[in-house]
């Protein structure tokens, strides 16, 4: 799967230009963005895509020395299940956050 990455946006295409995964993180604050929106195509559900892709979005951040903060739902999810990234999360920030974006 070939990731293409661009300033706040991770996505692959498929043959017809159609984007089958996606994640957006736009500038959240000074050297923090927010993890705000992933998707992935229904025909690519359940073989870990998304997991893949959050990977890649945590790379990128790293290599780009930037902090992270999520409100979309599975990026929460995921930091939840994958602590070994708590370093990428900007904690101060992620605590002002709604309730439901808690990691």
């Amino acid at each position: 799967m070939k990731f293409i990455h661009e300033d706040h946006k991770i996505y692959v295409l498929d043959e017809n230009q159609k984007e089958i995964v996606v994640a957006t993180f736009p500038q959240f604050s000074e050297g923090v963005v927010n993890v705000d929106h992933t998707f992935v195509d229904p025909s690519l559900r359940g073989q870990g895509v998304a997991s893949q892709l959050m990977h890649e979005v945590v790379a990128y951040a790293k290599s780009k020395n930037l902090k992270m903060v999520a409100t979309c739902p599975y990026a929460v999810a995921w930091f939840k299940r994958h602590p070994e990234f708590n370093d990428m999360i900007d904690q101060d920030a992620q605590q002002h956050l709604d309730p439901q974006c808690r990691i």
